[in-house]
């Protein structure tokens, strides 16, 4: 247990997910946080040209997130959470991202709800910027986070972390579980496992996904191959993330490469730079470079405040 802590906290200082949340509540072993952020952000490209719209798109957003836990006995507990985004008031977007509840055991976490699958812990790896990435991971939908009808276990022991989860879509033949082991070594150097199959509009859909982590002070390295078939047409997928930091500034860059029946999906590049004035505050830049014939370069910039 406490090598996975150690790989967290490393990991922590570079991915672009806040830590930050009041706890408002804590009394007769329940305890209730409250989190979120304020994002004033925009993109600048020409793929958000129109006949009406500019190549410059207002990206900003607010978050709230809730998260509660309680002890039932010495060996159960309960826990929750939620989280919205809001979007422009323009067009009134109010996105949930997460709602679950469940139980905690000595054996592990058990919950049903809105939440990631078992392979997001491994897609994670590479995800990593505040701007732009994560395109390529997902070749199916089991694969992805913030799924809906989702039941999920999730259990550590020692150094090593695995997950498992089905999800029973409100669609018919679209149900999928999933599976995911991490395993942190000593040494800075965390390997992912995982695998996923189900049904996807009726078609069988699979998925494999490999990855390894190498973090070293400063400096930490990434990457994550995945592959699979959809109705048995090939896809395949690589994502490759660095990022160093400086005091209180974070270099990143990722590489995206998706490929579908020998046709490429993604194909990018993207570098971004962070500066964090405190734990709370920070503002960052991003700058896409695509490689796909149809598609422009795009910027990125933003402010962040969390709380």
């Amino acid at each position: 247990m406490k090598k996975l802590l150690l790989s967290t906290a490393i990991v922590s200082s570079f991915v672009s997910t806040p830590l930050l949340a009041a706890t408002v509540y804590d009394q007769d072993d329940t305890q209730l946080k409250v989190g979120g952020r304020a994002e004033a952000r925009a993109n600048i490209s020409d793929n958000n040209e129109s006949a009406t719209e500019s190549s410059f798109q207002d990206k900003s957003r607010a978050r709230i997130n809730l998260k509660g836990k309680t002890k039932i006995n010495e060996d159960l507990g309960a826990f929750g959470t939620y989280e919205v985004e809001i979007a422009d008031g323009k067009n009134n977007l109010v996105n949930t991202r997460y709602l679950f509840a469940g139980l905690s055991t000595a054996f592990g976490n058990f919950s049903y709800g809105q939440q990631d699958s078992a392979q997001v812990m491994l897609t994670d790896y590479t995800d990593i910027l505040a701007t732009f990435g994560g395109d390529a991971a997902d070749l199916t939908d089991g694969n992805k986070d913030k799924r809906e009808n989702n039941f999920v276990y999730s259990g550590e022991f020692d150094a090593l972390t695995v997950q498992a989860n089905y999800i029973a879509s409100n669609t018919k033949k679209s149900d999928s579980f999933g599976l995911s082991g991490m395993y942190a070594l000593p040494i800075g150097l965390d390997l992912g496992l995982g695998y996923t199959s189900g049904e996807q509009a009726g078609l069988d859909a699979d998925q494999i996904n490999l990855a390894l982590r190498y973090t070293l002070d400063a400096f930490m390295v990434s990457g994550l191959f995945t592959t699979g078939e959809i109705d048995k047409i090939d896809a395949t997928g690589y994502e490759l993330a660095a990022a160093y930091k400086m005091d209180k500034w974070v270099f990143q860059g990722v590489y995206n490469y998706q490929e579908v029946d020998s046709k490429d999906i993604e194909n990018n590049v993207a570098i971004e730079a962070i500066y964090k004035l405190n734990k709370s505050f920070r503002t960052y830049a991003g700058y896409k470079f695509e490689q796909i014939d149809d598609l422009d370069d795009q910027i990125q910039f933003g402010l962040r405040y969390d709380f």
